[in-house]
């Protein structure tokens, strides 16, 4: 029976923080495979790092290597500290596996790009650490996202249906005839938290903001016009597409309750109108967006199925804990990447690994 001991490393585009798990991942079955997480913490970024973050699309060429080098010496610097918190051995953590954060996410162009220099990690924690999970599968023509439906099914595969992730985008991914089906539904906490920003807040804590609000409707009626609704997936968003099609239609400067109201209105529309379509029974909720008690009164609006509750650590460090699994698979030789997912010719093994 294969087990691994793998750390791993989620920093999504809602930029709320460096999730780290670690975790045994042991293979049962052909696709079955438990875990027991053993540790897990949120560290925050500093705020010249974060600020840098923000702008890092913008950036020169090598300013962005810098960025890159600096995440990655913070990133090393997390991991050195949560072993030392947590009393790990690093001779017994066979990898780290580190997703990144994400500048550019460009698949029909060939490329997308995350930030975080694994090199870096690795010798500066001396561990052997995986890192460019996404690169692979878009070379093969798929969109190199997302890549948690894979963990979705081999970790709680017997609990739901469906399971949605509320991150900065929020995401799906169900059986349909037998194959994984998965995508980005529509963008979730990165418009939320750019409007709470306009009111000197991170992010609107429970949706008590957006609860104040009053629905723009001529504003939702443009939000759910978005050409992205129409497509099939596979599929995928990103920041790009964001400033493009999603911020000029909303305003930051005024009316910031409102917005927020209709922010939500028009996400919990999107992620119930796909749990009815594919008519899923019982779906899991996980993500920084599932404990916006708003956003979740609103959705059962539009959903009348069980929404499975899950516990605190799931909620917040789940993706943390499939990039571990990713890593595992890596380390066992099989696939990460469902090509039905992602679009790509072919499953492939993605991640490059990087040696103290």
């Amino acid at each position: 029976m294969n087990s691994f001991k793998i750390i791993g490393l989620m920093s999504g585009t809602s930029l709320d923080g460096v999730d780290v798990t670690y975790a045994t991942y042991t293979k049962v079955s052909d696709k079955n495979w438990e875990f027991k997480i053993h540790a897990s913490h949120t560290f925050q970024f500093p705020e010249i790092l974060l600020s840098s973050l923000h702008e890092a699309s913008k950036l020169t060429g090598s300013q962005l290597m810098t960025l890159d080098h600096d995440l990655g010496i913070f990133l090393a610097s997390c991991i050195n500290q949560f072993i030392e918190a947590n009393g790990i051995s690093r001779q017994e953590v066979e990898a780290i596996a580190s997703h990144g954060q994400t500048v550019f996410h460009q698949p029909s162009r060939g490329f997308t790009t995350q930030i975080g220099n694994p090199a870096v990690i690795a010798v500066k924690t001396g561990i052997r650490t995986i890192g460019d999970f996404r690169t692979k599968d878009v070379l093969y023509g798929g969109q190199g996202a997302p890549l948690v439906p894979i963990g979705d099914q081999y970790l709680f595969g017997s609990k739901a249906d469906g399971f949605i992730n509320i991150g900065g985008f929020a995401n799906i991914s169900f059986e349909e005839n037998g194959v994984v089906q998965a995508y980005d539904i529509c963008p979730a906490n990165l418009p939320m938290n750019k409007l709470a920003r306009s009111k000197q807040l991170e992010y609107d804590k429970n949706g008590d903001l957006a609860r104040e609000g009053e629905l723009n409707y001529f504003l939702l009626d443009l939000l759910n016009s978005l050409e992205y609704y129409k497509e099939e997936g596979p599929k995928s968003l990103g920041t790009e597409w964001l400033e493009q099609h999603f911020y000029p239609l909303l305003k930051f400067d005024k009316d910031i309750e409102n917005n927020l109201a209709t922010v939500v209105e028009h996400i919990a529309i999107q992620i119930g109108e796909i749990c009815t379509k594919k008519d899923l029974k019982r779906v899991m909720i996980t993500g920084g967006g599932a404990k916006n008690t708003f956003l979740i009164e609103r959705l059962k609006r539009y959903y009348t199925g069980e929404i499975i509750s899950v516990d605190g650590e799931l909620i917040d460090y789940k993706e943390a804990l499939i990039f571990g699994l990713l890593g595992a698979l890596n380390l066992n030789n099989e696939p990460n990447c469902i090509s039905s997912v992602t679009g790509a010719s072919k499953n492939v093994i993605g991640g490059v690994h990087h040696l103290p």
